[in-house]
């Protein structure tokens, strides 16, 4: 019986093998059809156009799934572009030959013999070998088929040689091209691509519940893992949490809309698949499974002691742009969160130089957590319900791992090239910029060569030939020659990998070079930097237009300008526009205006008669009145013709992609911003294929930029670090006025495709998914250092767009350049991660929490595992010392107890910690009655109202407190000239009383401290020079004349730099903090920013003061935001932002108030309740208009 049971199995699977094989050749009968049909119009197009019969030719490979009808396909196509070459070749101007024929030959041998390899017989490599050596490349032919022919002579195929070797040729020109090592075995875990071994390792990272750290190039694919990891948590159940941590707002947004076109599930009522916390939005926070947050929201949500069982459900947290962390503003805050959080994370960046550092310090931190879990787990048998419990979850959820990997990838899937541009005789000059010619021999000694010094397949040959040039007898030029490289010799396809091992060993030999003879060297850089014209600055900025025009002409867009002044991004932006205009009015005839506007009058008064037609048909209906209307629509039909050929916007007009998107969509983007403030200027730049993006924009005008340029109708961009400026800005007013009054066709008569030139930020770089083919750094700037210019130039080179990237510096200095390209990522060292705020923030959460064990563990771990004391016992004793002197102020100033128990008005501090040390001084005006003071009403009887002069003086004091923005001192002289409050009041006597009585106090706490801590200092580092590190700590200095003369007395100074002390400076010196920055000791790392002492003063260099923005008091007394801009030396966008921020404090001060006091109809309550009701309503009314 199982005989006959086996029997019946084999013969059902030989009927299924039987059914596929009949399946297959149906399928191959049918494509051979297909191709049959197809083969003889692709061959001729081929031939006589060689770029779109290729085109043709990819679109079938792509759509066919039958290999060997695939290789048909490719022989055909190899054949007839060997035809092409040869026809090619016979003509009298192809003396100095184009090689794109030859490329797509090579293209297609490389596809023939790497993908199809077991379906090639003899006669496909004779044919291959054949091809190769009339081309002159024998050696390939010889490997390749050693039987081929031998008949054909030199003679007779010399005139077909490419006259260049076969590795020579594949490095020069196919390097976008070269094969990559693919894995071609599928995971189960991705449906829609081949992951990567490093891509799988991400996979293994989440299915294991680890840590990872991800540093990979910008579109590797590193992000994938992020959104694997969601899916994985919302699969496991409907209480796990995943946060998503990203550094800017609009990231945030960016990645929601995401996380909700990427993921649908039925969730209980009240539950939400995808919720949003930033400072002035939040939706769906604690009932979401997936949180998209900005890092200080996070923090908020950590610190809260309401919040900690929402905490406890997180199951998984992804840091993008984690090299946030070594910022000068907010790193802390990045620090605090990695440090807090129990559960695994995912940390990715694409510019990080110590990711070892990093990950070892991150292990540190989850082997503290799986210390305070064992202990807590272990802490008694109250604790066995716990455990019975947590066995139960077990079975559902994973037990997260304490494991931190690193994951590492270095390769970029586009090359990138750079380019230096300069003007001469009027003209542009664009010369490629090898990465070599930025090194010096000096820099190569004393740091080597940057890891991410990569170059193209090209610029490694442009190396060799240079290194032959200037050493033509060195011993290892014979073996580095392309055509003798090991990896090269003979080798049909080079690949990827083996480029890279050629770059290797020429960067090997160039530091041998050093030292053998680094005059060598010395002439080897000199030689690849690029010959460059210096031209005016004014000049570059006259050309910019024209600039964008070559790009055009080069098939560089869509490509992304970078500037860090947000006027340059908008103006530049509108020069641009204004030159398509000029251009197309002068492609028009004399009379082209005249006559479009007579065609507008003679079509509304044909519409005009039409609209009476129809009406009098409805009351006689006459036939002469139905002949009039038919011959009324004619007349408009021919009309609007003629109309269209005289508003038609030529391709030469515009750098819009008219294949990208239709005008309905384009109309349904746009339409979004129809409230928005630029709404008809940001529409006409767009219907022309021109945006700007910066910070200070609003977020709908910002995303419909976005939007259109990833769908390919912005082709330029200017986006700007949102960095503060300096000086006044000059008046955007005329231009816009220009725009707006130019003579433009209807917009109804555009057609509407995606901008390709964009004007931006560096705020474009972090993330934002906007790739462009092109990347240019329009201008020099403070901001410009390595870091930004490697996440800047990464928005360059489209995964399955664009074969290589491309990097353009327009007005960038040569040095400064040299210093980007070879300058490495600043090392994550870490910033001061204390606060007196946050400690009494952690003193909340111990204090309020209901799992105090594990408050406790949060407090320990923020204290204990900065990155700044990582390795570094005296910067960790350092901070044991600043924790002690921050208790000691919080006690003696009434906000904790003896029992270190949060008091008084510490929930008020707490709420408002983003912006010490105004929280503290607020407090101190509140305790000494000031604002009661202030704060008296117009009338007794009734609700209470406050008078005018009362909430303008206390918009003063808020606006010392919470909207400090200075002004240079040149502005006194424009305060006379306008009506406004240019320049916000004094702070009134009895407020800056309580201001100068905060801050002595602190000043004298503060020098205590330093006195404290100096003996913690590294003596010997402080008496070296900090770059050079020249040594005076020997006894000749101790014993100099001139030492003895510039510090005379017996003053201590212990406590003061070594360097300092030659100014005199002594240890009392150090209560004043105006000196503590330049004379304390640097080992120390403490800077003044680290204590909350409020300067009412503030001057500039030569000793003038800077006066404080009235922007506040203005927006108070007025209700405009167009004031600001005209009278307060702000643009728009930053205008906007700092209302609302102003608004969002005078709530937060509202609420937090209304909380403390149990008297509803206390003054200073409802004085704030006013305030906060009358700047809400004039910014709500201002931002609508």
């Amino acid at each position: 019986m199982q005989k006959k049971r086996k029997c019946q199995k084999s013969n059902t699977e030989k009927l299924i093998e039987e059914n596929q094989k009949r399946q297959l050749a149906k399928l191959e009968k049918r494509e051979e059809e297909r191709w049959n049909n197809l083969s003889l119009s692709i061959e001729k197009e081929i031939k006589g156009n060689l770029n779109s019969g290729v085109g043709r030719l990819e679109d079938f490979l792509q759509t066919c799934p039958v290999k060997s009808v695939k290789l048909i396909a490719e022989m055909v196509g190899l054949e007839a572009c060997f035809k092409s070459w040869m026809e090619y070749c016979l003509k009298p101007e192809a003396e100095s030959k184009d090689v794109n024929i030859i490329i797509q030959m090579m293209k297609r041998i490389h596809v023939i013999h790497d993908k199809y390899s077991e379906l090639l017989q003899n006669s496909h490599r004779q044919k291959l070998a054949k091809y190769l050596k009339y081309v002159g490349f024998d050696n390939l032919a010889h490997s390749l088929c050693p039987q081929v022919k031998e008949s054909i002579t030199e003679k007779d195929i010399s005139k077909y040689s490419v006259c260049v070797g076969a590795a020579r040729f594949q490095l020069t020109h196919m390097g976008p091209y070269l094969f990559r090592e693919e894995r071609s075995d599928p995971d189960p875990r991705v449906h829609h691509f081949i992951p990567d071994t490093w891509q799988r390792e991400l996979l293994d990272v989440v299915d294991n519940n680890e840590s990872a750290v991800i540093v990979a190039p910008t579109s590797s694919g590193k992000t994938y893992a992020s959104y694997y990891c969601m899916e994985k948590v919302l699969r496991e159940s409907d209480e796990g949490v995943v946060v998503y941590v990203a550094p800017t707002k609009a990231l945030v947004n960016q990645v929601v809309g995401t996380v909700c076109n990427l993921f649908n599930k039925a969730l209980p009522k009240g539950l939400a698949v995808c919720g949003v916390f930033t400072r002035d939005y939040r939706h769906d926070t604690f009932n979401c499974q997936i949180l998209v947050t900005v890092p200080q929201c996070f923090e908020i949500l950590l610190l809260s002691p309401h919040s900690q069982k929402w905490v406890k459900r997180i199951r998984y947290v992804i840091f993008d742009e984690v090299h946030c962390l070594g910022g000068e503003i907010g790193a802390e805050v990045w620090e605090h969160l990695l440090v807090m959080i129990r559960c695994p994370f995912l940390a990715l960046s694409a510019t990080i130089s110590n990711p070892e550092d990093l990950t070892e310090w991150l292990v540190l931190i989850k082997r503290y957590w799986q210390d305070v879990e064992s202990t807590m787990e272990d802490s008694g048998a109250s604790q066995n319900a716990m455990k019975h419990l947590k066995k139960q979850q077990s079975k559902r959820i994973e037990k997260p791992s304490y494991r931190v990997r690193l994951v590492r990838y270095q390769e970029r899937y586009n090359d990138l090239e750079k380019y230096v541009c300069s003007i001469k005789d009027n003209d542009f000059v664009i010369e490629h910029y090898h990465p070599c010619g930025a090194l010096t021999v000096n820099h190569v000694k004393k740091y080597g060569i940057p890891l991410d010094l990569g170059l193209s397949p090209r610029e490694s040959i442009l190396l060799y030939d240079a290194m032959v040039h200037v050493w033509p007898e060195g011993s290892r030029m014979q073996e580095l020659e392309p055509e003798e490289f090991s990896y090269f010799k003979n080798k049909v396809v080079i690949l990827r990998a083996d480029a890279r091992k050629y770059e290797e060993e020429l960067k090997k030999e160039m530091i041998r070079w050093i030292q053998l003879d680094p005059d060598k060297v010395d002439q080897l850089l000199k030689y690849l930097k690029p010959q460059t014209f210096d031209s005016a600055e004014i000049e570059k900025r006259r050309m910019f237009p024209c600039f964008v025009e070559k790009l055009k002409e080069m098939n560089r867009l869509p490509a992304i300008f970078f500037s860090f002044n947000i006027h340059s991004v908008e103006y530049e932006a509108l020069k641009v526009f204004i030159n398509l205009i000029k251009k197309q009015n002068a492609d028009k005839y004399p009379n082209s205006e005249r006559r479009r506007k007579n065609l507008e009058k003679k079509l509304q008064k044909a519409r005009k008669s039409q609209k009476r037609d129809f009406a009098a048909v409805l009351n006689s209906g006459s036939n002469a009145i139905n002949q009039r209307i038919i011959l009324r629509t004619a007349e408009i039909s021919e009309i609007k013709k003629n109309l269209k050929k005289h508003t038609e916007v030529s391709p030469d007009c515009t750098y819009t992609d008219r294949a990208s998107v239709d005008d309905q969509t384009f109309r349904k983007i746009v339409h979004r911003i129809r409230r928005t403030r630029r709404y008809h200027i940001l529409c006409r730049l767009l219907r022309r294929g021109i945006g700007y993006h910066h910070g200070s924009m609003e977020y709908k005008e910002r995303q419909v930029v976005e939007m259109l340029f990833r769908m390919g109708h912005v082709k330029a961009r200017c986006p700007n670090s949102g960095c503060q400026l300096h000086g006044r800005p000059f008046s955007l007013c005329w231009l816009w006025e220009k725009v707006l009054v130019v003579n433009l066709p209807q917009s109804r008569c555009f057609s509407a495709q995606g901008p390709q030139v964009v004007t931006a930020t560096s705020s474009l770089a972090l993330g934002i998914n906007m790739p462009c083919k092109s990347v240019v750094f329009m201008e020099d700037s403070v901001y410009l250092d390595a870091l930004n210019f490697r996440q800047m130039s990464g928005r360059a080179g489209r995964r399955g767009e664009d074969l290589i990237g491309s990097v353009f510096f327009y007005d960038v200095p040569l040095p400064k350049i040299e210093r980007l390209l070879k300058s490495n990522v600043p090392k994550l060292k870490g910033q001061f991660p204390l606060s007196i705020s946050l400690i009494l923030r952690l003193t909340l959460l111990v204090a309020k929490a209901d799992d105090k064990e594990d408050a406790k563990a949060k407090a320990l771990s923020v204290l204990q595992h900065s990155l700044m004391s990582f390795k570094q016992p005296r910067i960790k004793c350092m901070l044991k010392f600043y924790f002690i002197y921050s208790l000691q102020f919080l006690a003696t100033e009434g906000y904790l107890d003896e029992e270190c128990i949060p008091r008084g008005h510490s929930g008020l501090v707490s709420h408002l910690h983003y912006h010490e040390p105004a929280n503290f001084v607020l407090v101190s005006f509140l305790e000494k009655c000031l604002f009661h003071k202030l704060c008296t009403p117009m009338n007794i009887d009734g609700p209470k109202k406050f008078s005018e002069d009362v909430m303008e003086t206390l918009v003063v004091v808020l606006a010392h407190l919470f909207g400090r923005r200075y002004l240079p001192p040149c502005v006194e002289k424009y305060k006379k000239c306008s009506h406004s409050a240019v320049i916000l009041d004094d702070l009134p006597e009895d407020f800056a009383a309580v201001v100068e009585e905060h801050n002595n106090r602190i000043q004298r706490n503060f020098g205590s401290f330093l006195l404290t801590v100096s003996k913690l200092a590294d003596m010997r580092k402080e008496y070296q020079l900090p770059l050079s590190g020249i040594d005076f700590s020997d006894k000749a200095c101790e014993d100099s004349a001139l030492v003895s003369h510039l510090m005379p007395g017996l003053e201590s100074r212990t406590a003061v730099s070594p360097f300092a002390c030659l100014s005199g400076t002594t240890d009392q010196d150090l209560s004043d903090i105006t000196v503590v920055n330049d004379a304390m000791l640097r080992t120390l790392s403490v800077n003044v920013k680290d204590i909350p002492l409020l300067q009412l003063k503030k001057y500039d260099k030569n000793g003038r003061k800077c006066p404080l923005n009235g922007y506040a008091l203005n927006f108070y007394k007025h209700g405009s935001l167009s004031a600001l801009t005209s009278d307060n030396w702000l643009n728009m966008g930053d205008a906007l932002n700092s209302i609302r921020d102003f608004t969002l404090v005078i709530q937060a001060i509202r609420v937090s108030l209304s909380e403390l006091c149990d008297d509803e109809d206390d003054n200073v309550v409802l004085a704030f309740k006013q305030l906060s009701e009358a700047f809400c309503t004039k910014f709500w009314k201002e931002k609508r208009c």
